[in-house]
């Protein structure tokens, strides 16, 4: 019987092969198998378990072709070894002495493959099989490895940009105040003095309007900064939260209901900016997109968790389009709760509204103490 010749060896090498077989005549079957096969390679015999063990140390062998049953242990004994190293190779059971069910149980475990020894002249298509099986599976690892890699250097960037940003909000929030509205108040002085001085009805008119405009100019520089940067926030994440809600309900008529339970437990800088960026992206949206809906904000931090829910009673939307979203809206949500070790669950529905809950271990993210007060 002339054994099937299969498709060259695909790799570059001669597959160096490791056979764990005690009987003399079987290991020299298998070798003539695998010569017979058309594949390239070498073949190094173990008899033991402690043969087996030495020549993984000394050699890389791209597969081990091993027998059931052996002197003392089994192919399993052997495959728990051998799966422990860093970078298994891929181990086939060439056997006559294990059953369909073992086979199958073994397959389960991690062992690539199952040949019975009448079968030989298949050798080659099994051990190329598992060799492809190996490299894709090996590939698949480093892709996700690279994935997470990737993952991170994202979220580390969109933490880097996210405080530059909150940086540069305060500066400018800073050079506001100090340049810009102290400008505008000793105008407001100069012009009110000028006004106190006129000469003319139409002097004193013109001055009292320029003072009006002043006036007009500080309250927009006020609004600025503090939505540029409050100062609020020095003050902790509870007074923060409901200046933010209470300015909301100002100016957008809209029912908010606050529910704020924050112990004494320290909150970073970054925690408390988060949290708070968060719920005034999600009051944002929900002016923007249901200004009839009633709004329900939950924040604790009860257990060492720091949860903020903000629900809406709004039309709701298919949260499937947010993978379709170009803005930086919602998933900018998202990625500012992973800088701080956090995750965003998004849940809408048509016509039921929509509710955004972020989540926040604080374990080992405290640096300073504070205390937060309850509004």
């Amino acid at each position: 019987m002339i054994a099937p010749k299969y498709e060259p060896n695909p790799w570059e090498n001669p597959i160096k092969v490791l056979h764990l077989e005690d009987s003399d005549a079987d290991h020299h079957l298998l070798k003539r198998a695998i010569r017979d096969s058309g594949l390239d390679s070498t073949v190094l015999r173990a008899e033991t378990k402690d043969e087996l063990l030495a020549l993984l140390e000394r050699h890389a062998f791209d597969i081990v072709l091993m027998d059931y049953r052996l002197l003392g242990f089994t192919a399993l004994d052997a495959w728990d070894a051998i799966s422990e190293r860093a970078d298994p190779p891929p181990c086939v059971i060439v056997s006559g002495a294990i059953g369909e069910s073992a086979a199958v149980s073994a397959i389960q475990m991690g062992i690539s493959d199952y040949l019975h020894k009448d079968n030989l002249q298949e050798i080659g298509r099994v051990v190329l099989r598992a060799l492809r099986l190996h490299e894709a599976n090996r590939q698949r690892e480093q892709a996700l490895a690279d994935l997470l890699v990737s993952e991170r250097k994202i979220t580390a960037l969109a933490h880097h940009l996210q405080t530059s940003l909150e940086q540069e909000r305060a500066e400018i929030s800073r050079e506001i105040h100090d340049d810009i509205g102290g400008a505008l108040a000793a105008i407001r002085l100069d012009v009110a003095w000028l006004a106190r001085h006129a000469d003319s009805e139409a002097q004193r008119s013109h001055a009292t309007a320029a003072q009006e405009m002043v006036g007009q100019a500080l309250i927009a520089t006020q609004r600025i900064m503090q939505n540029t940067r409050p100062a609020i926030l020095d003050q902790g994440l509870g007074p923060s939260i409901h200046w933010l809600v209470c300015a909301h309900r100002r100016r957008t008529g809209q029912k908010v209901t606050l529910d704020c339970r924050l112990d004494l437990m320290p909150l970073p800088d970054t925690v408390r900016l988060t949290a708070y960026r968060i719920v005034q992206e999600s009051l944002t949206n929900i002016s923007k997109y249901a200004p009839a809906a009633e709004v329900k904000i939950d924040i604790s931090n009860e257990g060492g968790v720091l949860t903020a829910e903000i629900t809406d009673s709004g039309p709701g939307f298919d949260v499937k389009t947010l993978s379709q979203a170009t803005g930086f809206g919602l998933k900018g949500l998202s990625e500012r709760a992973r800088s701080i070790g956090g995750w965003l669950d998004i849940s809408s529905t048509p016509d039921r509204g929509t509710s955004i809950n972020m989540t926040a271990p604080l374990a080992n993210t405290a640096t300073t103490p504070q205390h937060e007060e309850h509004p």
